[in-house]
């Protein structure tokens, strides 16, 4: 019986599919843990970048390097149209970096119009100021963040994991758990 239960378990997100949106500067784990459990639950996970596909994306480990990452889609080939989610990996020179990549912005912005969910953490929200997909909403972020999210006209607050409709965001690596299940509840309820 429990057999049988994991096994559906590990198609729930079966047919799914999700880009993750990054570059250099990428804290690792953001990027590794909910993609290893996305793709655990059926997704099919794409790494899209600015960078073009099959360039290495630089990792790191808080301040160290970490490994490196293939890309998979450049950003200016992905279409919102063909994903089911997006995940903002944080790391503080991502989500700089993504910030100054107009075709990075438009790509989050067009997921905001299509109200499909976008899951971001640590820095990785501070994708979404620029995207002007925070005003109004409740959201979390790495600390730092809260007074460019207040700026911009978000509710910030300070907990593992803030949902506000299809915008699912979380603080740091420690709310990797947490922030994956807010990810497979807005997958899940797609069916």
């Amino acid at each position: 019986m429990q057999q049988n239960s994991q096994q559906s378990a590990g198609r729930a997100l079966q047919g799914k599919r999700v880009a993750i949106l990054m570059t250099d500067g990428v804290e690792q784990i953001e990027y590794t843990g909910p993609r290893g459990f996305l793709e655990e639950q059926g997704a099919q996970v794409t790494l899209v970048s600015p960078k073009p596909a099959g360039e290495e994306i630089q990792g790191f480990n808080h301040m160290d390097l970490g490994d490196k990452f293939k890309v998979e889609m450049n950003v200016r080939d992905a279409r919102p149209a063909d994903f089911d989610a997006l995940v903002l990996p944080g790391g503080v020179a991502n989500p700089d970096q993504l910030r100054l990549s107009t075709e990075a912005i438009g790509f989050i912005h067009e997921f905001g119009l299509g109200n499909k969910p976008i899951a971001a953490i640590c820095h990785g929200p501070w994708t979404l100021i620029d995207a002007e997909l925070v005003a109004g909403r409740r959201v979390t972020s790495w600390p730092t963040l809260q007074t460019d999210l207040r700026n911009a006209g978000a509710e910030w607050s300070d907990e593992q994991v803030v949902v506000d409709g299809k915008l699912v965001t979380s603080r740091k690596p420690d709310d990797i758990p947490a922030f994956n299940q807010a990810i497979l509840q807005q997958l899940g309820a797609m069916q």
